[in-house]
C-alpha cells in the first residue's frame, strides 16, 4: 500500500477511473486539483523525468487539438511556461509516491511500480479524453471541473 498524491482534473472520467483502480488496490489517495495548483517550473518538472517534451502534454487539450500549441516545437523551458499558464495542457494524472514522480497512467507501469492488484488486464485507454471538445469544451483553470 502506498500513499499517493494524485493531481487530477476534477470531474475527468479517466481520472475518476484511475483513482478507483488505485484505491481498490489499497493505496491511500490524496487527490489534488491540477488546474488550481500553484505550479512553478521547479515543482512541475520532476514529474516528467527523462520523457521527451512531447510526452509531457495532454494530447486531448483543446489548444493542442486545434494546433495552437505544437509540443514538438517547444523546448523544456517554453513547455513548462505554457503548462503553468494553462494547466489543461499538462498530461494527467501527475502522481507522486514518496520521492518518485510520474506523469500519465499506464496500468503496466503503475502495476510494476506500486501495484494495482488487478486480476483482469486493463485494455481501456485511461489517458485519452473520451469526449468531443468541440461539443463540450473543457472548462478553464478557474473552474473546478
Amino acid at each position: 500500500m502506498a500513499n499517493v498524491i494524485f493531481y487530477e482534473k476534477p470531474g475527468c472520467k479517466n481520472n475518476t477511473k484511475q483513482k478507483a483502480l488505485l484505491q481498490s488496490a489499497g493505496h491511500n489517495l490524496d487527490a489534488r486539483n491540477l488546474l488550481t495548483e500553484s505550479w512553478t517550473p521547479q515543482k512541475l518538472r520532476p514529474f516528467f523525468g527523462d520523457l521527451p517534451v512531447t510526452d509531457w502534454f495532454n494530447s486531448s487539450a483543446p489548444r493542442i487539438k486545434s494546433g495552437e500549441v505544437d509540443p514538438s516545437q517547444l523546448n523544456e523551458e517554453a513547455a513548462l511556461n505554457l503548462m503553468i499558464a494553462d494547466p489543461l495542457l499538462i498530461r494527467r494524472p501527475l502522481i507522486l509516491v514518496e520521492e518518485i514522480y510520474r506523469v500519465g497512467f499506464d496500468p503496466d507501469v503503475i502495476e510494476s511500480w506500486i501495484g494495482l492488484n488487478s486480476t483482469t488486464p486493463i485494455s481501456e485507454d485511461l489517458e485519452t479524453c473520451p469526449r468531443s471538445h468541440a461539443e463540450t469544451p473543457c472548462k478553464t483553470a478557474t473552474h473546478s471541473a
